[in-house]
């Protein structure tokens, strides 16, 4: 009577231990996934509407009220640039929404499983982010050499001055928010072919102008696209080193960022091997 007293105890102490362990463990991980599960659900849904009904996202965005907001939707609803944003999202909503349903599910249900290949995806997303932030610091100067080539071959292949997509939409917010041209300077763009077929008597993008109005891309001196000078542009400013001054201007917030999602990552693993451990103590 005594040994099954002990052993019943002993029982019920493991359980309160496991309940208490398992619950923190779970709920945070609930909480942490169902926000990115959300997010991801939605980001998947804008995706899939826009490449399925292009006509309907279209007219959503000539009802915004916001004359700002509504010129940059303009932009980005141009035939090429929706249809690529479109296949962005797609892929952005997946990946989160996978993601985030196996930390979900394997911790509402408890799936040793599901947890498992939970963890060891972050696991192995968090290895890859450090090995490529290593890399980067230790081959600092071929980093930043190829990080230049990749650019302008992106300009290169595909930044045009018509039928615009989502590569030159991007460089032209870039170079407008960030007051630059080109990765090195105006130049880079003598190599792109779709430019040099629709610029006309361009010599610079109006994005690489002193702007007037940048949500429109436009210049504040007319005869700037074709005649360029230091005074009405910014066509010897490149943008990679201007993009450098700006990181080393917030390095700090920079750091902060980087070592925030890393923290969050490096939590996810713990939560979930931990909760893997605990159920298992539990069965066995």
């Amino acid at each position: 009577m005594k040994d099954y007293n002990r052993l019943h105890g002993r029982r019920r102490y493991h359980e309160m231990s496991y309940d208490c362990g398992t619950s923190l463990a779970k709920y945070l991980l609930c909480l942490f996934n169902f926000i990115f599960f959300v997010a991801g659900t939605v980001v998947l849904g804008i995706g899939i509407w826009i490449a399925s009904d292009k006509h309907s996202f279209i007219a959503f965005t000539k009802v915004i009220d916001n004359e700002e907001l509504r010129t940059q939707f303009q932009q980005i609803t141009q035939p090429t640039v929706i249809e690529q944003a479109a296949y962005i999202l797609i892929a952005a909503g997946a990946f989160m929404f996978l993601v985030s349903f196996l930390g979900y599910c394997g911790a509402l249900r408890e799936s040793r499983c599901l947890l498992t290949c939970y963890g060891v995806f972050l696991l192995i997303i968090l290895l890859m982010e450090i090995t490529a932030g290593g890399l980067a610091a230790a081959y600092r100067h071929e980093a930043e050499k190829e990080t230049r080539v990749f650019l302008k071959s992106s300009i290169s292949k595909y930044y045009a001055a018509k039928e615009k997509d989502a590569v030159t939409l991007m460089w032209d917010y870039f170079m407008a928010n960030l007051q630059c041209c080109g990765v090195d300077s105006y130049e880079d763009f003598s190599d792109s072919k779709k430019w040099n077929e629709g610029k006309g008597n361009k010599t610079i993008p109006e994005a690489c102008c002193v702007l007037e109005d940048v949500s429109k891309f436009q210049p504040k001196f007319k005869n700037c696209p074709s005649r360029p000078s230091d005074s009405n542009s910014y066509w010897k400013k490149g943008c990679y080193d201007a993009f450098v001054e700006l990181i080393m201007e917030n390095i700090n917030i920079a750091i902060g960022i980087g070592i925030g999602l890393g923290l969050i990552q490096l939590l996810g693993i713990i939560l979930a091997f931990c909760l893997c451990r605990s159920i298992n103590g539990y069965i066995k």
